[in-house]
């Protein structure tokens, strides 16, 4: 240590001596408080950004049928109490879309679940959630929380397709790692990449690039810009690699919400494809559909549906989805005239009814275990058939009542959706392939099941 004396040294400087023990006198300058009226400087555009996007973004865990075995468990069970489950699959984040409860993830985190968990990433409450529909080629997954009756969720603002500055500043929010609603920044590196992801390629042509720090349990998070708008969900990131992660596009999101999010995928025949920005057009008209005999023409815009006005895609087709009725009057606008266009959607079953004679039931996991189906795939075994009318194309072909039908057409089939699909493309008057799986039985013992196949034609 060096000691100082009363005589200045004559290889020191007296001005800078003095200027020391000036700076050590001195006492510490208070820190000005924030004057009330004036703005914190520290709440910039990323900060205001992530007030308005977090409320919207939500943690995600799943449940399989199988367990899978995960070094992330002890992290799970710490970030979740073991209030709703005591195993899990995976971890993953998404974002919610609409204030009914519908959210966005990826599809690779709900895969295989039959129970599925989520908490809101500012930490308030814990739901269940229904899985609506996936869209695989894309890796999109529509979820639909299990709120109280009239609850309303903060849903996020999604950009429009072509607005995106390469160099940008975007935020990547979501669940790294189990540790909860988290954020990092970096900027839009590329609006166009592709690369395979766990070494196989996807049919998505264009990714987002980002150095935004994208982590394990990011997939399905929001990638917003500074206007806390929706450009893209996080998605993958590349092995080995610093600073460099992906992200869907928002075109590409909406698109696999035009796919999944319709009248059809809640077991309803509509047949009119529409644009998910607004004004919400016709894209497309299946003529023998519901749709196409109510008169609705490719290019018709949609602007009210039995008198309310028509502004959201995921209002429009949440009011022709879950209404308790099946007849809509929509107002759509032609050729600069505003017409009046009465349309019934048809439920699935009737149309099963219709064309080949048959009731189908979905496989519950309760009929799964009577049925002994576990083994041949559980809840994806098909459709179980529970009655065929007399005199039916179905009795005429030779299908039975407790059969289970996992193909048409050649397609496979696991739910009401994809035997709709099958379905549908077969003309009146057409014969089509029918695969089954026919139980073999000892009274009323189910030894096991074969497989057949029939041809029946269809009404």
């Amino acid at each position: 240590m060096t000691m100082f004396s009363g005589k200045p040294n004559s290889n020191r400087c007296p001005g800078r001596l003095l200027f020391g023990w000036l700076l050590l006198a001195a006492p510490a300058t208070p820190v000005p408080a924030v004057e009330s009226g004036v703005a914190d400087i520290r709440r910039d555009a990323t900060v205001i950004a992530v007030e308005q996007v977090m409320p919207s973004v939500v943690n995600i865990a799943i449940r399989s049928v199988v367990p899978v075995r995960d070094p992330m468990e002890r992290a799970y069970r710490e970030f979740w109490h073991q209030k709703l489950f005591n195993e899990y699959t995976s971890l993953g984040s998404g974002v919610v879309i609409d204030e009914a409860g519908y959210l966005l993830t990826n599809e690779h985190v709900v895969r295989g679940a039959n129970q599925i968990a989520v908490r809101f990433g500012t930490g308030t409450n814990d739901y269940s959630a229904t899985l609506v529909a996936v869209n695989r080629n894309m890796d999109v997954a529509l979820l639909k929380l299990n709120g109280r009756p009239g609850e309303k969720f903060h849903a996020i603002r999604l950009a429009r397709e072509d607005d995106l500055l390469l160099g940008e500043t975007v935020l990547a929010l979501g669940n790294p790692f189990g540790l909860g609603g988290s954020v990092t920044r970096g900027i839009l590196s590329s609006k166009s990449r592709r690369m395979p992801k766990e070494g196989a390629p996807l049919n998505i042509p264009n990714w987002l690039q980002t150095d935004a720090p994208i982590n394990p349990g990011n997939s399905g998070g929001p990638l917003v810009n500074l206007r806390g708008e929706l450009i893209g969900l996080n998605v993958a990131i590349l092995e080995g690699a610093q600073g460099i992660g992906f992200a869907i596009p928002i075109k590409e999101v909406r698109q696999a919400l035009a796919d999944i999010f319709n009248p059809e995928t809640a077991s309803r025949w509509f047949g009119a494809r529409l644009s998910v920005t607004p004004p919400l057009r016709v894209r497309s008209v299946d003529p023998r559909s519901p749709a196409g005999a109510a008169g609705l023409r490719v290019g018709d815009a949609i602007v009210a549906v039995d008198g309310q006005p028509a502004r959201d895609y995921i209002e429009l087709n949440r009011t022709l989805r879950e209404s308790a009725k099946e007849n809509f009057n929509l107002t759509v606008r032609r050729d600069g005239e505003a017409r009046e266009v009465k349309v019934r959607l048809t439920p699935f079953g009737e149309l099963f009814q219709q064309r080949m004679g048959v009731d189908l039931k979905e496989l519950t996991g309760e009929l799964v275990e009577q049925l002994g189906l576990g083994r041949l795939g559980g809840l994806e075994a098909g459709l179980l058939i529970s009655r065929v009318e007399k005199g039916s194309p179905a009795e005429k072909a030779g299908l039975r009542e407790y059969e289970v039908v996992n193909g048409i057409g050649g397609q496979r089939v696991r739910n009401y959706l994809d035997a709709f699909q099958a379905v549908v493309q077969v003309k009146p008057g057409e014969r089509t392939e029918i695969s089954v799986l026919s139980p073999r039985t000892r009274g009323n013992l189910i030894l096991g099941y074969q497989e057949g196949a029939v041809e029946v034609r269809l009404k």
